[in-house]
């Protein structure tokens, strides 16, 4: 059921644009995000049941064509206070086709009920216990979009301060990264950005960190200490060589784009490999209309093949687009 690019913009503005506003009570926009995300249609025989990954509620989502043996662990979006697999759960089937893997969505603790640092816990011990069940490292995919790919990075880092390996393929779909909220894109975008006001995130931040602060929620609950606090919290000051591939897609009218455009030109400065498609025209996480919106199968079609290529160990061959830069550090854009 794919609909014009400018449907699915006014859909976005006029539906799921005024669900995000810290104006909506919570009590009622998580619900009601979780029924625009069950609009999307699934692809034909796709398979879904609960379970659980290291204590944390999980749903996988399959298709036909998940035959693995690699897995993916999906991280959705929703500025760390709403958000489920049921409103990310079309993403998640078409990216399981494109991919070959069934796709992992951990329902992780959201704020301000669960501040930092819940929610990075979470998807920790749900990337832990899916190794453990006996995945390697290098057939699990890790992805994520807006706050979840936030949470994507924080998994990493959590990982290497921890002298844990690494996933065999990183995807970030629009992540927000920079919680200081310094892009000048912010405002630059205000107006084009079909999903986001950005208005809205500083309520977001403080919720998410909590009253008493990061550190102070690290420090009681003794999980790491205050440099990797920061560093978990601050992806884009972090020591970025040595990642595996990593996949990201934005769009070119979103507010978030500055997070996407620095994360990309750090992890090039950093000596490691990244595909970036800045898709022109485009809005916040876009492709979470994977199955409405033609860019958006396009846009999830790429990322699933480079995951599934990247966990085979083959030469990455991520997303590209109207405005698309695929290189190593130091090769031309």
């Amino acid at each position: 059921m794919r609909l014009p690019r400018r449907v699915v913009r006014q859909l976005t503005r006029g539906v799921v644009r005024p669900l995000l506003s810290p104006r909506f009570p919570l009590v009622l926009r998580r619900p009601l995000l979780d029924v625009t995300g069950r609009v999307v249609p699934l692809p034909r025989g796709t398979r879904r049941s609960r379970g659980t990954l290291g204590g944390v509620p999980t749903e996988r989502v399959a298709t036909r064509e998940a035959a693995g043996p690699h897995q993916v662990l999906y991280v959705h979006g929703g500025g760390y206070q709403t958000g489920s697999p049921a409103s990310h759960r079309a993403l998640a089937a078409h990216l399981s086709r494109a991919a070959g893997a069934p796709v992992h969505l951990p329902v992780y603790r959201l704020a301000p009920e669960h501040p930092y640092p819940a929610a990075v816990d979470d998807v920790v011990s749900a990337y832990l216990a899916l190794r453990d069940a006996g995945h390697p490292p290098q057939r699990i995919a890790v992805a994520g979009d807006s706050a979840g790919g936030g949470l994507v990075m924080a998994l990493v880092l959590r990982l290497r301060a921890a002298g844990e390996e690494l996933p065999g393929s990183i995807g970030l779909i629009s992540p927000w990264l920079d919680l200081d909220l310094t892009s000048p894109l912010l405002a630059v975008n205000a107006g084009t950005d079909a999903m986001l006001d950005p208005n809205w995130l500083p309520d977001a931040v403080d919720r998410y960190l909590g009253v008493a602060g990061p550190r102070a929620a690290g420090a009681e609950q003794g999980q790491i200490d205050k440099r990797q606090i920061d560093t978990v919290l601050r992806p884009l000051d972090a020591d970025l060589a040595g990642l595996p591939p990593v996949h990201v897609i934005a769009g070119g009218d979103e507010v978030l784009l500055g997070d996407s455009d620095t994360l990309v030109a750090r992890i090039r400065a950093a000596g490691s490999r990244v595909d970036y498609l800045r898709a022109e025209g485009l809005w916040h996480a876009f492709p979470v209309f994977a199955g409405m919106l033609r860019e958006a199968d396009e846009a999830v079609a790429a990322l699933g093949a480079a995951m599934r290529s990247d966990c085979a160990g083959g030469p990455a061959s991520g997303p590209s687009g109207t405005t698309t830069s695929t290189s190593p550090a130091g090769g031309s854009p």
